[in-house]
């Protein structure tokens, strides 16, 4: 790098370095008290900051500015506009007000809404969102300037991932400060979530990705029979870096620091062509920002490298798919995190008590949280021995669930097991001390020392919905506590109590064995927790009684906007296996079918012409071999027919029940239709097939 790390990291962003440097100490102080306390900002305030935030966009390049939100699609959108007004004699002067700092106006009837908004009725807002800094964004169109912002209706409900995520992070800072009020932290003011995403993608190179239709229009292969090798020798995990993978990962990491984005880790994932990138733990609404940008720069740079970057679940059958997963904590104001244990955390009774708290939310809103990992492209991931079960359950390693135990048969925890040294035999290796509890890779829901990773979130994903539903449902948890020990005679008693009451009622959540068993499986039917397999199944749990009562009790969700929420879920899970089922059609029609066919012809033709040549030759392999081509090209056409059929059958349906028929009848018949033009791969010759292989995709990058 020309330039040292430290001086370009966050050198596109408006962060509070730049406005200490450019803001008036009053309004600096100002916007400080907004940010950190949520005090109303003050129009004139917002003048100033727009003007000063202007000079610097103009500074760096910029023409024109943005407001960045997080609609429904879960994907990020934006309108540009230029800074210039007109002046006097022709000329022109860039100007940018408090008010166009504070809103804009993009359509809102052209986004997802449930229903919320009909096509006649268009006003929609973005509103700033001021806890996450402005920043700079050069592309081809130039320098912009990108206000992160929320995005609500002309009536006031949600249209975004963000608006919710605000609203549940000021739940769960409400509930937590009340909690740490009884144990004498007057000092304390807020409580943030703490999140870090860890974000798997795959890379393959463009000119073969431009080739399948399935990867340009779904995201993944629908057709591809496996090549001899996978990830079955375990070489791709943790391997040397490719030499055009580290170009891009190191252009990656420069515009990520360049946006202020804590990137950290990066190294290669179990699948081959599969990563990961890993950043350090941000305040839950701009770490789902700072997410959104480094899926949008991935895309931006592997295009520069001559690479696809792909985000789907599972692109290809047969080897491990993606995740995201959501590392979540809670932190005070004061820079205490709730959830680390210490080193005696049997002595540690507020750990405890926050602790029970997420045992609780979590096993009393599995549903909720299953259904904030859902979209189509997971359920090819959950439960299928290469990613956390669809059933949630919590990991807590030895050291806790031996505390948890104590509580639970003594009433009394007073003692914590301790990690040791660890001594490999070697003298020129150092002993160290190693950790009192093993990781579990099996587990949706694992505690890894302070905070909790949530493996479940898909890698195309916004992580605001999950950290949405997390911290409502601890919210919830935290309120209930806050009732019960503010009545409390004696504290002491009163939290001792609470904690064995509530671990004891909520232990069949805990599971610190194989997730990936069919024997947990059978154990988790036994203790009532729930299993639900896809998407479609999870989606009524958001209009459920109980998750309109929650969400409405911490101004998190209103009942319309779940309602419209479930309605856009039904919608997109349709509209994606449309899409795919409508590209297998057309790519079976146009391009395998035609191959095949090729092909046949052509055996035929060289049996005719070897009988021709010499009639008692024997060539009963290539009779053979047309036998079973045509044989299976006969049942793909079936399989084609019946798929074509039950597309058209989908299109009279709508809401739930059609996509219920699209999870039920047509991504079976899907399935059927990949099976014979899969193995019709492995019998047509190379030359003819035509599109790039798996072998190909995965192994020539």
């Amino acid at each position: 790098m020309a330039e040292k790390l430290t001086d370009i990291f966050g050198v596109d962003v408006f962060n509070e370095t730049t406005m200490i440097e450019r803001l008036p100490k009053k309004t600096y102080a100002a916007l400080k008290k907004t940010i950190q306390n949520g005090e109303d900002l003050d129009p004139a305030v917002a003048d100033v900051v727009a003007n000063a935030m202007k000079d610097w966009a103009i500074e760096r390049g910029a023409t024109h500015f943005t407001h960045w939100f997080q609609p429904m699609t879960g994907i990020t959108a934006e309108k540009h506009d230029s800074f210039i007004s007109p002046a006097p004699g022709g000329k022109i002067l860039m100007e940018f007000s408090g008010k166009e700092l504070i809103k804009g106006e993009p359509d809102a009837s052209s986004f997802p809404s449930g229903g919320l908004r009909a096509t006649f009725e268009a006003r929609g807002y973005t509103a700033w969102d001021c806890t996450s800094p402005a920043f700079l964004r050069e592309d081809a169109a130039g320098v912009t300037l990108c206000i992160p912002t929320a995005f609500c209706s002309y009536t006031g409900e949600a249209l975004d991932k963000k608006t919710p995520l605000l609203r549940s992070m000021e739940a769960l800072s409400d509930q937590a400060v009340r909690i740490l009020k009884l144990f004498g932290h007057d000092e304390v003011k807020t409580v943030s979530c703490s999140v870090g995403p860890e974000q798997e993608y795959f890379l393959v190179d463009k000119a073969k990705y431009l080739k399948r239709e399935d990867l340009i229009f779904s995201g993944r292969t629908l057709f591809g029979a496996m090549p001899p090798k996978g990830q079955e020798m375990e070489d791709h995990y943790f391997g040397s870096l490719k030499e055009r993978i580290s170009a891009f990962m190191k252009e990656v990491n420069e515009e990520c620091w360049k946006l202020g984005i804590l990137a950290k880790t990066q190294h290669n994932e179990v699948a081959p062509a599969q990563h990961e990138l890993a950043p350090i733990y941000n305040t839950a609404n701009i770490a789902t920002d700072h997410n959104q940008l480094v899926m949008e720069v991935m895309k931006k740079v592997a295009n520069r490298h001559g690479l696809a970057c792909l985000l789907h679940e599972k692109p290809f059958a047969g080897v491990n798919g993606s995740g995201k997963h959501d590392n979540w904590s809670m932190v005070t104001d004061t820079g205490k995190n709730l959830l680390d244990p210490g080193k005696t955390p049997h002595e540690n009774v507020q750990f405890l008590l926050f602790l029970a708290a997420v045992l609780k939310a979590v096993d009393d809103h599995a549903d909720l949280l299953r259904l904030s990992a859902s979209n189509p492209g997971n359920d090819h991931r959950l439960g299928a021995n290469e990613a956390p079960p669809a059933i949630i359950s919590v990991f807590l390693g030895e050291q806790l669930a031996d505390v948890l135990t104590q509580l639970i048969e003594t009433g009394e925890a007073t003692s914590s097991k301790q990690g040791g040294k660890l001594n490999i035999g070697v003298h020129t290796i150092p002993e160290f001390k190693k950790d009192a509890t093993d990781r579990n890779r099996t587990s949706p829901f694992a505690f890894t020392g302070n905070k909790f990773e949530f493996r479940m979130v898909g890698s195309s994903m916004s992580i605001a919905g999950p950290n949405t539903t997390l911290n409502t449902i601890v919210a919830d948890v935290l309120s209930d506590f806050a009732d019960e020990l503010e009545k409390a005679g004696n504290f002491d008693v009163a939290v001792h109590d609470l904690i064995k009451k509530t671990v004891t009622e909520h232990q069949r959540i805990v599971f610190n064995g194989n997730g990936y068993s069919d024997e947990w499986v059978a154990e988790a039917e036994k203790r009532g927790l729930p299993n639900i397999k896809s998407m479609v199944e999870a989606i009524p749990t958001m209009v459920s009684e109980k998750a309109v009562k929650l969400f409405g009790k911490h101004n998190v969700f209103t009942e319309v906007e779940l309602h419209s929420r479930a309605e856009i879920e039904y919608e997109a899970y349709s509209k994606t296996i449309n899409i795919e089922a409508k590209t297998m059609i057309e790519m079976a029609s146009k391009l395998y079918v035609p191959a095949v066919i090729k092909y046949a012809s052509s055996l035929a033709a060289s049996i005719n012409s070897i009988k021709t040549a010499v009639p008692d030759a024997d060539v009963s392999v290539q009779v053979d071999l047309l036998k079973e081509t045509s044989s299976l090209l006969a049942s793909a056409k079936a399989a084609l027919s019946a798929l074509t059929g039950y597309v058209a059958t989908a299109a009279e349906k709508e809401g739930a029940e059609q996509a219920d028929y699209f999870r039920t009848v047509v991504f079976p018949a899907m399935s059927v239709l990949r099976a014979p033009i899969d193995d019709l791969e492995l019998i047509v010759d190379k030359e003819l097939w035509p599109v790039p292989t798996y072998g190909d995709l995965l192994f020539e990058v």
